[in-house]
């Protein structure tokens, strides 16, 4: 009843601006007036409805701020600490016995090496975000990339006893265009986390699709942990975690999915994921084909 007088008082209100702003002797009839108001209810609503959605875009990315500031911060103590405790027991006098000495300093460059790690992972993702990263195309073979890759992780498959290799064989080249040492960088990426999270005894394979005559399809698949469906959606954030506990299994900088979606993107290429907790999951990603004139 309230809001049934408000809108019949600025009704009025409106009628007799309108009424005041018209020629001498015209006046405006009450449906020109409830059109005008219904318009402007239309309007409020609206910029209500858009002020609402900023709000929570706004709420959303200080959440995220908030999330990727506290992963940044355990990504990078870590190490700090490691190293800090170390060279504190050296200077306290463990220096003075030789193997506890090498032990330590072992240790410490291992600690060095890890930040460094993150630290140029960062860097790489921040020049790709302001444009300063671009990539250099060049047609390549990428069967012979790949088979680059199964060499470099063939130490760790067998250390994990995963099996690596294609999903069958590939008597005929695929030719592609793109910058080769980024695409290698894809696919090391999404091995190594393919063979982090796989199972005893597991396989990680490689499959090549043509999928028209300008685009094929890479696939990188396993029969691993998997992951559920509600951490799909934020897999390629920086230092997004799936295991909440803040353990990173085999170390990583937890950059390496988000340098592979930085570097398909560079690329104008589509990079997908496929998973189900429990029975594996299936990256895989389009690069364009190399014209055969090339």
């Amino acid at each position: 009843m309230i809001n049934f007088r408000i809108e019949r008082f600025i009704l009025n209100k409106i009628k007799g601006i309108y009424n005041d702003l018209s020629p001498s002797g015209v006046s405006m009839s009450q449906q020109i007036v409830q059109s005008d108001m219904e318009a402007l209810r239309e309007s409020v609503k609206k910029f209500a409805d858009d002020k609402k959605l900023e709000i929570e875009t706004l709420k959303e990315k200080e959440d995220y701020r908030k999330e990727f500031i506290g992963n940044i911060s355990h990504e990078l103590k870590t190490p700090l600490f490691t190293i800090q405790g170390y060279v504190l027991t050296l200077l306290e006098g463990a220096i003075r016995d030789k193997k506890v000495r090498e032990k330590y300093l072992k240790r410490t460059a291992k600690g060095v090496d890890r930040l460094i790690y993150v630290v140029k992972d960062l860097d790489l993702i921040t020049q790709f975000e302001s444009g300063i990263k671009t990539i250099e195309r060049t047609n390549f073979d990428i069967n012979e990339v790949i088979e680059n890759v199964f060499d470099l992780l063939e130490m760790q498959a067998i250390k994990n006893k995963i099996s690596l290799g294609f999903d069958r064989e590939y008597p005929h080249s695929f030719l592609v265009f793109a910058d080769e040492e980024r695409i290698q960088q894809v696919l090391t990426n999404l091995i190594v986390n393919s063979l982090k999270y796989g199972i005893k005894n597991g396989k990680t394979e490689v499959s090549l699709e043509v999928l028209n005559k300008e685009k094929i399809l890479v696939k990188i698949s396993d029969n691993g942990e998997g992951i559920e469906e509600e951490h799909l959606p934020r897999l390629f954030e920086r230092f997004y975690r799936v295991d909440k506990s803040g353990n990173r299994k085999a170390g990583g900088s937890g950059l390496g999915l988000s340098i592979v979606k930085h570097i398909i993107e560079a690329h104008q290429e589509k990079l997908l994921v496929e998973s189900k907790l429990g029975s594996g999951s299936e990256f895989s990603f389009t690069l364009q084909r190399a014209s055969k004139g090339a």
